[in-house]
């Protein structure tokens, strides 16, 4: 049996690496004052098909959906957001009229081709702020990402953004869209030729290279934003600029899903080459309300913990384990062994990490194993130190040992370790 095609096992020797990305990652929220949230990995699947939109490539190609012994249609989440405004609804968040700052760590489901940090389980990192209008919070969003990137250690970095505007600009820029596509339809991938009269931004977003060529020249929604929009666009550019964090208007950025709004925006990696993207996100001011809740101001990203990980790696960023010195007990015989177990129990109600033999090993292979393992004390029980009411302890650095009393070996090894 092996695991299935797009997952992988994170083995102890490699976990290490994630907990120190989730290490820095809650404190950077901690700082800025973002709460943990946790949402169900599977939901009812009308919730994606209103939250996420119907003409994404994520509903109609990638998500894992499945009936369950009640007849329900299930799905494996793709992604968090709609999880969230389903969770601030569930649970009237929007009642208290303050604003809700919330992050989450954990694993997404897409049925998609599985590449170099992609995965079909793959894990997000993401944040998301219900119940602010001001373009102050796209900034703050913006930048909590940008500075998570930088404590990592990644500096080579490109942040792209741009204004979608809302729905009665991307109206006008719709009708644009299809007169300019409509002459080439027939240089547009299959998708693409179906998503013209339904969503043609996506064509904007589809990486094929038919689809790019005939893209070029096309309108830029930048040119159709109401006063309203431009003004918060402007005011998201000026925050940004007022933090010393540098952009570059992309009007060719739509993002892949239908919920958003204004301000869209995506960090790149430029060491990751073709596939640069490590965070996404941007507004969705509609979301609330399109799953059924009062109208609610949103704004949010995700980043691919994968390909976090592996820009990482690619740079040698992530430190090594801080590995706590431990103490190994060397035990031959049946009385000793139990003592042995007992002198274990007393470390460990110290604090001290202790390890004793569980493969019936010789006093020999006991302390080579010992001395692999990097254990800094070696405490040893025979007959004779049983006999003694003592316990060998031998310092593995310097090869010093000495009898300590039974008794009072855990409090003397706790002491000099």
């Amino acid at each position: 049996m092996q695991a299935l095609r797009g997952t992988q096992d994170i083995l102890p020797d490699q976990v290490y690496k994630w907990n120190y990305m989730e290490r820095v990652i809650r404190h950077l929220c901690a700082l800025y004052g973002y709460g943990e949230i946790r949402t169900p990995m599977f939901e009812d699947t009308k919730l994606f098909l209103r939250g996420i939109g119907d003409t994404t490539d994520v509903v109609t190609k990638e998500m894992y959906t499945f009936e369950d012994r009640g007849g329900r249609s299930i799905t494996l989440r793709p992604e968090n957001t709609a999880s969230v405004v389903r969770a601030y609804l569930e649970h009237k968040l929007y009642g208290d009229q303050q604003v809700h700052k919330v992050f989450y760590i954990g694993s997404m489901f897409r049925y998609d081709r599985p590449q170099a940090g992609r995965y079909r389980e793959f894990h997000q990192f993401g944040v998301e702020i219900l119940g602010a209008k001001s373009p102050a919070a796209d900034a703050e969003c913006i930048a909590l990402a940008y500075d998570l990137f930088q404590r990592l250690g990644l500096h080579e970095l490109k942040l792209h953004i741009n204004s979608i505007g809302h729905s009665e600009c991307r109206a006008a820029y719709r009708k644009k869209l299809i007169e300019f596509f409509e002459p080439k339809v027939d240089d547009l991938c299959d998708d693409c030729r179906e998503r013209l009269h339904k969503n043609p931004l996506r064509i904007l977003d589809c990486k094929e290279e038919g689809c790019r060529k005939a893209s070029i020249g096309a309108p830029e929604i930048t040119d159709y934003l109401c006063d309203d929009c431009q003004e918060k666009f402007d005011a998201v550019k000026s925050y940004l600029t007022a933090m010393g964090i540098p952009f570059e208007v992309d009007p060719r950025l739509v993002r892949g899903l239908d919920y958003y709004t204004n301000t869209a925006f995506e960090i790149q990696y430029t060491p990751l080459g073709a596939q640069s993207a490590i965070c996404g996100g941007g507004r969705y001011d509609g979301l609330v309300e399109e799953v059924g809740g009062p109208s609610t101001p949103g704004i949010g990203f995700a980043v691919g913990m994968e390909r976090l990980l592996l820009a990482l790696e690619m740079q040698n960023l992530i430190p090594e384990p801080e590995t706590a010195k431990h103490v190994y007990i060397a035990a031959m015989g049946k009385e000793a062994e139990v003592a042995a177990v007992k002198l274990q129990k007393e470390l460990r109600d110290r604090e001290v990490p202790a390890e004793i033999d569980l493969q019936g090993k010789s006093l020999k292979g006991q302390m080579k194993h010992a001395g692999k393992s990097g254990a800094a004390l070696v405490a040893i029980i025979g007959s004779s130190e049983m006999e003694e009411g003592v316990v060998q302890v031998k310092t593995m650095e310097t090869g010093e040992q000495i009898k300590v009393n039974v008794a009072e070996a855990a409090d003397y090894m706790a002491k000099n370790l």
